[in-house]
């Protein structure tokens, strides 16, 4: 192996490049191996060709926003060694005209930079500035710093937002444009809503994000949850009132006097709401098991069988009551519902998630450890009781991507049907004529988790 080349994962490869890639790629080639030159300057992939079955080397490196993107590539040849042994030239050319070969002539504007402060010191979200200064977040934060420089603004706040009083709704989004860009989709920007647009190499897809967030009214305060009368009642009421506000206002919304199906665009193709819970410090954890409930106002009580086996007993629910409000259950069933092909939620979306990627993709300051413990759910039986895991991030017992735990919710009287095949690597979960519910789920799914944080300082 020629000494300028440093192997780099592939999960740090995408984490630094992953954004310019185009999904159709995988049709016709597969990448095989992935390097780095001159303190990552140029990134390298080798690529098989599916045909041919011969090599090339494809080179990256920074444009002037500093988004990697291709440059040049080598010939083809017939081995990955053959073509490891010229790729020489062809980066010292990248690196002598450097800042010609970087430039795309598309550039436009500054690089995008969500952490340089746009408001006073003390409108800073505490989030927003746990992440930006201590090092048991730096992973997280270097992670996002690649993302960020793609990250297109349509609607011109999404940094203020981010630094302030919408930083966990802007981080969810940033999710979704992780996951989507892992599948891989392309991010197609040629729209202004839904908030993605995304075309990968078996469809497209549409994604309108949202989220719960804290409420002012009293009587939508968090409930207390001492004991399972309160428990139930929380999930059975309290959560789908919440989920409901903003799903049927994005039901309900027009833009340029036309509802999300209706937009030129995505007439025909599968849209889905996405939906994270933020009402109150790290709700999303044990509050997401309400959506299905609300979504097929259905509920479903754990009973066993006479072999012993964990049953899902349905019972339909009408409406969902807290207080003086009240709400019809059954998002799916609602007028214009049909539009929705399905409604996902990750409960482990969260800056946890992040960080933990980073640190994967060896990301963050030196001494930072990671471990996480929770459960995960039972790919033979999702109702079965789940197995309780601890694993330290990076070892290798341990991986990750940013589609797991993630739960789509199909909708059966959906106009347009989603294909899970596109979103492979989430648990995907079918209403039955019976009330029942079918769930597919990959061969590791964490429901719940917690991260802790190791620094040695």
């Amino acid at each position: 192996m020629l000494k300028e080349l440093k192997p780099i994962s592939k999960l740090r490869f995408d984490a630094l490049a992953g954004y310019c890639r185009r999904p159709e790629t995988s049709l016709h080639s597969d990448e095989v191996d992935w390097y780095q030159t001159h303190e990552e300057k140029i990134l390298i992939v080798i690529i098989r060709d599916h045909t041919d079955r011969d090599f090339s080397a494809l080179l990256l490196s920074q444009d002037l926003k500093e988004r990697y993107r291709f440059v040049r590539m080598t010939g083809f040849y017939n081995t990955e060694k053959e073509t490891l042994e010229n790729v020489s030239p062809v980066i010292e050319h990248v690196i002598a005209a450097f800042d010609e070969e970087r430039n795309q002539g598309d550039e436009r504007g500054d690089p995008v930079d969500f952490f340089a402060p746009v408001v006073a010191v003390e409108r800073l979200n505490p989030d927003f500035k746990t992440i930006s200064s201590l090092s048991g977040y730096s992973p997280a934060l270097e992670i996002i710093k690649p993302m960020m420089r793609w990250y297109e603004d349509p609607d011109g706040n999404f940094i203020e937002q981010f630094q302030t009083t919408g930083f966990n709704t802007r981080l969810w989004e940033l999710y979704l444009f992780a996951m989507l860009s892992e599948v891989p989709f392309a991010i197609v920007r040629e729209h202004p809503v839904p908030d993605f647009s995304a075309e990968g190499p078996f469809g497209e897809l549409f994604i309108e994000a949202t989220s719960v967030n804290p409420s002012g009214a009293a009587h939508l305060a968090p409930p207390p949850m001492e004991t399972d009368a309160q428990r139930t009642d929380f999930l059975r009421n309290y959560m789908p009132i919440r989920f409901a506000g903003p799903l049927v206002k994005k039901l309900n919304h027009r833009h340029q006097n036309l509802r999300y199906w209706e937009q030129p665009a995505v007439q025909g193709k599968p849209l889905l709401f996405a939906i994270q819970d933020f009402h109150s410090a790290g709700s999303m954890a044990y509050s997401y098991p309400a959506l299905p409930i609300y979504l097929y106002g259905m509920f479903w009580t754990e009973e066993q069988n006479a072999v012993g086996e964990v049953i899902g007993s349905p019972e339909v629910v009408d409406k969902h009551v807290w207080g003086e409000k009240e709400i019809e259950s059954g998002f799916f069933y609602l007028p214009d519902s049909e539009n929705i092909s399905a409604v996902i939620i990750n409960p482990s979306a969260t800056i946890s998630k992040f960080n933990r990627m980073g640190l994967m993709a060896e990301f963050g300051k030196p001494g930072v450890r990671i471990l996480r413990q929770g459960f995960a759910a039972t790919p033979s039986n999702y109702m079965a009781e789940p197995t309780r895991f601890s694993l330290e991030v990076g070892s290798p017992e341990y991986s990750e991507t940013w589609i797991e735990g993630m739960s789509v919710y199909h909708n059966p009287n959906a106009v347009v049907p989603l294909n899970p095949e596109l979103l492979p690597g989430a648990a995907h979960h079918f209403l039955n004529a019976d009330g029942t519910l079918t769930t597919v789920l990959p061969d590791w799914h964490p429901i719940s988790s917690e991260t802790q944080i190791f620094t040695g300082e």
